[in-house]
């Protein structure tokens, strides 16, 4: 009868160590990169922009909400950042504070550390970047007409464009101005990817089980509080203009 070598059945333990880590309850599947329409965030906040590009919310993962309250931000640690932070993810309500990327960072940045490829400040902040500027979403729906417009969209036209060019399907999130209007106004884009930053359908990954132990986080949550929330799919989209 042939023995297994104790490196054989370290080998072993250390496989089992990691698909359980893999496989964890606790750690997150999908990664949301999150746009918002400056114009939109404004009127509802009461800010002026200046921005007539989107940009960055944040970078969200599926689970967890203020996972390290003991890891606090610290702006040193992505001083190289800050040129394309400053223009990429702004503060539209205070464009001279870290105030914002320091909320991010403790609500989302902290779960999303969790994975070894985002681990650090400096890691989760420029992947943000990275992918956000590899989307380019602002570009993309320039060159297929979709241009901030005092005409409306059909939900269809923006939803095709996303759809068509990224080839998943994205979360899109609109303001309706009152109960009775017959528009709603453009204000937020998800795009989602896996743990790997493949693009990934925003809709994908739900589990009836995960749902009900309430380990999904919520964007739903922070949506509601912001005041966005998912498109009719048959009302006309206001894409408004910088004012």
């Amino acid at each position: 009868m042939k023995l297994c070598s104790p490196l054989l059945l370290c080998l072993a333990a250390a496989a089992l160590s990691s698909a359980f880590v893999i496989s964890s309850p606790h750690m997150w599947t999908k990664l949301i990169l999150t746009h918002h329409w400056p114009t939109t965030f404004c009127s509802m906040e009461h800010c002026h922009p200046n921005i007539s590009y989107w940009t960055l919310h944040g970078l969200w993962p599926d689970k967890g909400i203020d996972c390290n309250s003991s890891w606090h931000f610290n702006a040193s640690q992505i001083e190289d950042l800050l040129p394309d932070m400053k223009r990429s993810w702004p503060d539209l309500l205070n464009p001279s504070s870290a105030g914002f990327w320091k909320y991010e960072w403790h609500k989302h940045g902290t779960c999303a550390a969790k994975a070894a490829s985002l681990n650090s400040q400096h890691k989760y902040f420029s992947k943000a970047l990275e992918l956000y500027h590899k989307v380019d979403l602002d570009s993309i729906l320039k060159k297929f007409d979709i241009t901030p417009s005092e005409k409306y969209y059909s939900f269809s036209q923006v939803e095709g464009v996303i759809e068509n060019f990224y080839g998943v399907k994205p979360k899109i999130q609109c303001v309706h101005p009152s109960k009775n209007a017959d528009f709603q106004i453009l204000g937020q884009i998800e795009i989602c990817f896996d743990s790997d930053f493949t693009l990934l359908d925003c809709e994908r990954h739900f589990t009836i089980n995960a749902m009900s132990k309430g380990d999904w986080d919520g964007p739903m949550a922070v949506d509601k509080a912001s005041g966005f929330s998912v498109c009719d799919h048959d009302m006309p989209v206001y894409y408004p203009p910088l004012q």
